[in-house]
């Protein structure tokens, strides 16, 4: 996916930029970049690979030699970012963090149109900052261009923007990614996760709504176009996996949802006498883990680590570049406590079930370790559709979605008909999905949270929320 921080200040604020950027490095594994401005340097630009090296040791020289009272950071799953501009407004930096789905459309209209050229990068595609920037400029003001390209995008786009000025952070149109400005003495910051500026002494100063955009300089934050409730969409992965534990949006804080989500699932089994006789309720690290410390706690099962994951030297899984390396990397990782597997009945709550291909391979690791019974419950619901908006369960083809492979086995074409079906386990055919599931991923039992428990965990109207991956609905 992706994500960015940045500050502007009274004071040389690059090192702040520096540590609240690296705090954004869960949400990708490509690239990372930092520009900073000031008037005797002017703007100064860095970017680096963090697919096999983490943001902070890339970026530790550049902190050094960087200054400036304004800068921004980013983690990028994409394009090559922060991009430098010159244009009618002059120069600036321009980075974001969403899919332009549209792109060759709105790349082939500009060119019709005039715009002279776009530089290519060596996939072919055009960067997105560059197209960005390209929108804005068919406008006067920053923020008639800004309200232009978010209009013109079929996607999502979080936008920041680096003028010699100060920097603007306009939130998607729908909300579906957080942008939070924090504030302290001497200036404020943006971030995409709240906890990034809380060590750097900021504290919460507003969340952006849907839409809106901001100016940031030392002395304020100035709102130059108001955002729309109405319009929120935000995405609900965000709680029930992306986010950073202690992060919090729309006032719901990650962790405590988690936990609470974990709690539903529990309720939901007893109440359905489906609570199965297991030794250990234990979590998929590491986002399963506090949905499974809540299932522990309305269960009353013990709650235990039967596997650790080793991760000082490969963080993530999917971080080398080759996917035959990342799948021995994935099971290098998992390390089993032998006495709390060998001869035990397991229950594993994951965070979602998207492929199952890393999920058939955790399996096999614990009964090859001795388990006796591993059973399953998914944190979401069935994951039907691929995601639109980020780069979450996007694929090449829903039929790469272990749900909608199953579906189709059974009908075909006329499954599509059927989903909401599906989606319920008190149905005919969701019982049908979830055997079939167990059978292909060799567990005892499988259960998926609701969608109704799920939006029940969040605490938030449903229709506040983007559930487009479990219903479909846009």
């Amino acid at each position: 996916m992706g994500g960015f921080f940045g500050a502007a200040s009274e004071n040389d604020c690059v090192t702040d930029v520096f540590f609240g950027t690296d705090y954004h490095s869960h949400l990708g594994t490509r690239r990372g970049g930092m520009t900073a401005y000031c008037k005797t340097h002017g703007f100064q630009r860095s970017i680096h690979s963090i697919e096999n090296s983490p943001f902070r040791t890339k970026f530790e020289n550049d902190v050094v030699s960087m200054k400036g009272k304004l800068c921004i950071g980013c983690i990028s799953d994409t394009d090559p970012q922060p991009i430098l501009m010159r244009s009618k407004f002059g120069v600036y930096a321009v980075c974001s963090v969403g899919i332009i789905r549209n792109a060759d459309e709105l790349v082939n209209e500009l060119l019709n149109n005039g715009c002279a050229s776009f530089e290519s990068m060596s996939s072919g595609n055009i960067n997105s900052g560059d197209l960005i920037g390209a929108l804005i400029s068919q406008k006067d003001t920053f923020t008639e261009g800004i309200r232009y390209a978010q209009n013109k995008i079929d996607g999502t786009m979080n936008l920041v923007i680096l003028t010699e000025d100060g920097i603007i952070c306009a939130r998607d149109k729908y909300g579906r990614l957080p942008i939070i400005i924090g504030k302290r003495d001497d200036g404020y910051c943006f971030s995409m996760e709240s906890f990034a500026f809380q060590k750097l002494g900021y504290y919460v100063y507003k969340e952006l709504r849907a839409g809106e955009i901001v100016q940031l300089t030392s002395k304020g934050c100035e709102t130059l176009s108001e955002g729309i409730d109405d319009n929120l969409k935000i995405c609900s992965f965000l709680w029930t996996y992306y986010g950073y534990p202690n992060a919090v949006y729309e006032g719901v804080t990650v962790e405590t949802m988690r936990t609470r989500n974990g709690e539903i699932m529990a309720e939901n089994d007893i109440k359905a006498g489906r609570l199965p006789d297991v030794d250990y309720v234990c979590g998929v690290p590491d986002s399963g883990t506090p949905h499974a410390i809540g299932y522990a706690n309305r269960s009353g099962i013990p709650f235990a680590r039967p596997f650790i994951k080793y991760t000082p030297t490969w963080p993530r899984s999917f971080m080398p570049t080759t996917q035959t390396l990342r799948n021995q990397v994935a099971k290098m990782k998992l390390i089993p406590v032998h006495e709390l597997i060998e001869g035990k009945k397991l229950l594993f709550v994951d965070d979602s079930i998207v492929r199952g291909t890393q999920m058939r391979e955790t399996v096999e690791f614990l009964y090859e370790n001795g388990a006796k019974e591993v059973h399953m419950r998914s944190a979401c619901p069935p994951i039907m559709y691929g995601c639109k908006y980020l780069n979450f369960s996007r694929s090449t083809s829903e039929m790469e979605l272990i749900a909608r492979q199953v579906i189709d086995s059974f009908e075909g074409a006329e499954g599509m008909n059927h989903l909401e079906e599906y989606s319920n386990s008190e149905t005919e055919r969701g019982r049908k999905l979830r055997d079939e599931i167990c059978r292909r991923l060799k567990l005892t039992s499988l259960e998926f949270q609701s969608l109704e428990g799920t939006v029940r965990a969040i605490g938030n109207p449903e229709c506040t929320l983007c559930t487009y991956c479990w219903n479909g609905k846009e």
